[in-house]
């Protein structure tokens, strides 16, 4: 019921920051709970933000807590993901992903629908 494309990755440099977009096609986007995850070879994919339906409630992975923040427009149908002070360790692939759950969820198996990732970089 939902399709949605990443963008907005690219190279930076530790300190930098980047806005990650997630376009959204469907028409029970607005009661979807959206979330962002990563992934980097080798390794499974990892939580990092979500937000309910309403865009009232937030949940955070530790490691980017204070430097990333989630947010969606209803108007124009996206999510982004805006991150801050970089670090190294942030480098991976990145993931919108929407789940019929109304509310921000952590775990991957509650998530229906994936974008296809935006690789995110970042140089020390």
């Amino acid at each position: 019921q939902v399709q949605l494309v990443e963008s907005g990755g690219g190279l930076v440099q530790a300190g930098d920051s980047l806005r990650l977009s997630c376009a959204a096609s469907g028409r029970t986007f607005s009661n979807y709970g959206m979330g962002w995850f990563r992934q980097v070879p080798g390794k499974e994919r990892e939580f990092v933000a979500a937000i309910n339906w309403s865009g009232g409630s937030t949940r955070y992975a530790d490691s980017v807590k204070g430097r990333f923040t989630i947010s969606r427009d209803h108007d124009k149908n996206a999510v982004y993901l805006q991150m801050r002070s970089l670090k190294p360790e942030d480098t991976a692939v990145y993931y919108c992903a929407a789940s019929k759950l109304s509310i921000a969820t952590t775990s991957s198996y509650t998530f229906g629908s994936w974008g296809q990732g935006t690789q995110v970089t970042v140089s020390s």
